[in-house]
């Protein structure tokens, strides 16, 4: 499956959310860490779409909460996770909403991960690359144009 040409310039501010019916995986450690076709991702100007997992898609007992929290203007406040697959951790791995804002009440307690610390992401049958910069944790594809917010001189635009 090709996924469409998109420009993340044209992504919405607020940002969008919307489900994702395409496969959704995520690799640790050789093994799945989550697999889903029941995703969401959310489309914000400038990034690459960041897509969350249902917690029944995650390989239970794999996420484990860490320290640390961050406030999104538009989604609320988030919390990290450990991830732990076999005997390889990956620190601050993933993250969640507990209970955000009402626009982005579908993805209360879903996981989103960064690409760049776990083995490999996929949307479909396409590795993903990772948004540039290590604040934000967007999954690039081949299908994406436009500027990507993220790398350096970027983060405040």
């Amino acid at each position: 499956m090709t996924l469409p040409l998109e420009d993340v310039q044209d992504y919405p501010r607020p940002p969008a959310l919307e489900p994702v019916p395409t496969r959704l995986r995520v690799i640790l450690a050789g093994a799945v860490l989550a697999e889903t076709t029941s995703g969401y991702r959310v489309l914000e100007t400038h990034h690459p779409p960041t897509y969350y997992f249902p917690p029944e898609d995650v390989q239970q007992g794999a996420l484990t909460r860490t320290t640390g929290s961050s406030w999104c203007e538009w989604k609320g406040a988030a919390r990290y996770f450990d991830a732990k697959v076999g005997g390889m951790v990956s620190h601050r791995a993933a993250w969640a909403y507990p209970q955000p804002t009402k626009r982005f009440a579908p993805i209360a307690g879903f996981f989103s991960f960064y690409p760049e610390r776990v083995e490999a992401c996929f949307v479909g049958e396409e590795l993903v690359e990772n948004q540039p910069g290590s604040f934000y944790g967007g999954w690039v594809t081949s299908n994406l144009t436009g500027v990507i917010k993220g790398g350096p001189g970027t983060e405040g635009w």
